[in-house]
């Protein structure tokens, strides 16, 4: 089975992204910045929604209740939105990444939890109005 990781860094990886501070240049990756209420729903893990916040800088960050994930990035390429989060606490190669197309606005899409390189925990990823949290 083809990982939903796999299939975003292969439509990314176009020679017409143009990367820069950890993000793409996609004319539109900029005006992703601002606060989005995420839900994940349909993990074998449970559920949850929390806030992922985007800068113009290409930074993320995500607040799930009373837990923050300081550091992370996003990209936006061949109309593809990624967001990495680093895990803390597990070790440098756990993520969770939040993969949906990038339109006017962010789309319905899929959560990716990975740690080690393997897939922990996936689910259905919806996206709330920009501003939203």
């Amino acid at each position: 089975m083809v990982s939903m990781v796999a299939v975003a860094v292969a439509a990314i990886g176009s020679p017409a992204a143009t990367v820069a501070r950890g993000y793409a240049l996609d004319p539109t990756a900029r005006s992703y910045s601002g606060s989005y209420p995420v839900t994940v729903t349909g993990t074998q893990h449970g559920n949850f929604t929390g806030c992922l916040t985007l800068t113009r800088s290409g930074s993320a960050t995500l607040v799930l209740g009373s837990q923050k994930f300081p550091y992370g990035t996003y990209l936006v390429g061949n109309r593809i939105f990624v967001a990495t989060i680093q895990a803390q606490g597990y070790s440098q190669n756990a993520g969770l990444l939040f993969i949906a197309p990038a339109g006017r606005q962010l789309g319905q899409g899929v959560y990716e939890e990975v740690y080690g390189g393997e897939n922990f925990k996936s689910g259905a990823l919806a996206f709330g109005a920009k501003g939203g949290c």
